[in-house]
C-alpha cells in the first residue's frame, strides 16, 4: 500500500481530535517522508540522531525546513550536545541527571528546549522511564531547570496484545499528568502515547500525539 492508502484510513479514524502524527521515519525511504510531506504530514520522529541528520540532508529543503522533527529514542547524555536545539521536541527525557544535562546545554546556547518527561507507567524491565511515584517526588526539581520547558508526559505500552494492559497503561499516563497538573498548576498539554499497533486506544485514552512508523510508511 502507499503512503496515501495508509494515512486516509488514519485521518479518519482521528477525525476533527486535537491529535498530532508524528510520521517516524525510521524505515522509511527519502520518496516516502516526501510523500508524507506533500499529503499533509509535517511533524516527523526519529529515535537517532545521526539519521535525521542524513535524512534531513536528504530531504529537499522545501521539505526540511518546513516540517518539525521529534527526537523520539532513548537519549544518552553524551548526545545531549548534539540533540538540544535540533528537534523542535524531546520525547524521551527519562531521568532527573538527563533533564539537568539538556538544560545546561540548553542554556548554554541560549535556548529553552522542549520535552517530555518519559515514564514506566507499567513494570517493564525493557523500557526506561519515571516510574509515577519517581515522577511525584522529582517533579519540582525539573521544574526548577530553566533550560528545559516541560511540555508534557510520553509513554510506551509494554509489549503484548492485551488491549486491556494498553489502556490501563495510557489511562495511567492521563491520570498523573491530571495529577502533576493540579499539584502543580501547570499545562502539561502534551500526552505522547500510541504507536503502530495501539494508537487508536490511546487516542481514546486522550492522546494528543501518536507516533507511528509502519503503519504509514508499511508497503
Amino acid at each position: 500500500m502507499s503512503v496515501a492508502d495508509n494515512l486516509a484510513p488514519i485521518r479518519q479514524a482521528i477525525g476533527s481530535q486535537p491529535v498530532k502524527l508524528i510520521a517516524v521515519t525510521k524505515t522509511a525511504t527519502t520518496a516516502q517522508i516526501e510523500e508524507a510531506f506533500q499529503l499533509g504530514v509535517t511533524e516527523f520522529g526519529e529515535n537517532r540522531i545521526q539519521n535525521a541528520q542524513k535524512r534531513r540532508a536528504d530531504l529537499p529543503p522545501a521539505v526540511a525546513t518546513n516540517s518539525k522533527w521529534h527526537f523520539i529514542g532513548h537519549l544518552q547524555t553524551n548526545k545531549v550536545k548534539q540533540v538540544v536545539g535540533e528537534f523542535a521536541l524531546i520525547h524521551s527525557v527519562d531521568s532527573l541527571r538527563l533533564a539537568q544535562e539538556i538544560s545546561e546545554a540548553s542554556l548554554k546556547k541560549g535556548i529553552v528546549q522542549p520535552v517530555l518527561l518519559q515514564v514506566k507507567v507499567t513494570a517493564d524491565p525493557g523500557k526506561s522511564g519515571f516510574s509515577p511515584e519517581e515522577l511525584l517526588e522529582l517533579f519540582p526539581s525539573l521544574l526548577d531547570l530553566s533550560g528545559i520547558d516541560i511540555q508534557g508526559l510520553m509513554t510506551m505500552a509494554p509489549y503484548t496484545d492485551d488491549r486491556f494492559v494498553w489502556k490501563r497503561c495510557f489511562s495511567g499516563l492521563k491520570e498523573l499528568r491530571d495529577q502533576l497538573s493540579g499539584q502543580h498548576g501547570i499545562a502539561l498539554k502534551e500526552l505522547s502515547m500510541g504507536m503502530s499497533d495501539d494508537w487508536e486506544e490511546a487516542i481514546a485514552c486522550g492522546a494528543t500525539m501518536i507516533r507511528l512508523g509502519r503503519a504509514i510508511f508499511a508497503s
